[in-house]
């Protein structure tokens, strides 16, 4: 019989996760504005706490905060939707051109014995679309900016009242003494993450940017822009952002300068992934590889562009909530990291 009854519930659990996982993709219109916004008030909320300590009213600081994030994207849409314009324009000529160094490449592969049916290859498979993937990414994204009066209407609300959002939470889940550490732990944790996370990307995206145009590559704005938001996806996002800015210096000058260029990614993912993050974020939200991973597909899938960009901080949410239930506490340990022996001989809710 309570066999049964845990069969039943488990169904019972799974529609019900079915249910609002399908009507979170039904809202995803209206939730992802709403995300997007959320994410850049904890973003900027580093400087409203910095701004008080100087004790600037909290009204003054939030007007400045949200002018510059106007002034500084209005600047950069500007110059990327020239950069993006004039790359869709050549975009055909790319195409065509990484297709003859495609064949150029295969031809050459016969003097070592190694032979490719270039005809098949070419009928399946377009070279070009490793270039047009990566700025679909940002047409995908600017398509969410559309409501870019709802987006930051959203925002200033909730930097206004960013002060008060833990204690609701507290009290919500009926904790009005403040016990549960794992709700301040978990508000802390995304605050950090997304602190650290924008300022790092930032860094990234501005470096790349440099070397680029150091470089004489065209579009160098707009392939810097795609650094800044591919690295906030873990693991696989430098790689995509390199992709098609390796494969502009390779038709435009050669193989040299696609060697400096994806030479540049790497040593700046490299300083910025393996010095400076770890160096602030510590051990970081303690979720696997694999995990982050299958939660950049799912969440891309879900909610799309912006569901990767905040495919950990969404994730930490599940498994925090995971951790605050005994029932549940298996879960949060497979997807926590490797070294999840912390969570032997803890109750619920507490710090691995």
């Amino acid at each position: 019989m309570e066999l049964q009854s845990s069969t039943a519930k488990i169904f019972v659990v799974t529609a019900a996760v079915v249910v609002v996982l399908a009507g979170v993709k039904a809202a995803s219109a209206i939730m992802v504005p709403f995300l997007l916004s959320m994410f850049i008030a904890i973003a900027c909320s580093p400087l409203i706490n910095w701004a008080s300590r100087y004790r600037i009213p909290r009204w003054l600081s939030v007007t400045l905060v949200i002018l510059l994030i106007i002034v500084i994207g209005f600047m950069l849409a500007g110059l990327v939707g020239q950069s993006l314009t004039e790359f869709r324009q050549n975009l055909p000529i790319y195409q065509a051109q990484l297709s003859k160094e495609f064949v150029w490449i295969v031809e050459q592969l016969r003097y070592f014995n190694i032979f490719i049916d270039k005809e098949l290859i070419l009928a399946h498979l377009d070279p070009g679309t490793a270039i047009s993937v990566a700025t679909n990414f940002i047409s995908g994204l600017g398509g969410v900016l559309s409501n870019l009066f709802l987006i930051i209407l959203t925002v200033i609300f909730m930097l206004f009242e960013a002060e008060s959002i833990p204690k609701r939470v507290h009290v919500a889940l009926r904790d009005p003494g403040m016990k549960l550490h794992h709700i301040d732990r978990f508000l802390q944790s995304v605050k950090d993450y997304l602190g650290i996370k924008s300022l790092v990307s930032l860094a990234t995206g501005t470096l790349i940017g440099v070397w680029l145009f150091f470089l004489g590559v065209d579009h160098f704005m707009l392939w810097a822009v795609l650094a800044f938001l591919l690295n906030f996806i873990p693991n696989i996002g430098s790689i995509i952002a390199a992709i098609p800015a390796v494969l502009v210096a390779f038709l435009e000058f050669g193989l040299a300068k696609a060697g400096l260029t994806g030479l540049g990614f790497i040593v700046v993912n490299m300083l910025m992934g393996n010095v400076i993050e770890p160096r602030y974020m510590g051990r970081g939200l303690g979720l696997s590889t694999l995990v982050v991973f299958l939660s950049l597909i799912f969440w891309g899938w879900l909610l799309g562009s912006v569901g990767m960009l905040l495919s950990v901080p969404l994730t930490m949410i599940v498994k925090i909530a995971l951790e605050s239930r005994e029932e549940t506490m298996w879960l949060a340990v497979l997807l926590s990291a490797d070294d999840a022996d912390g969570y032997i001989g803890l109750p619920p809710g507490k710090d691995a």
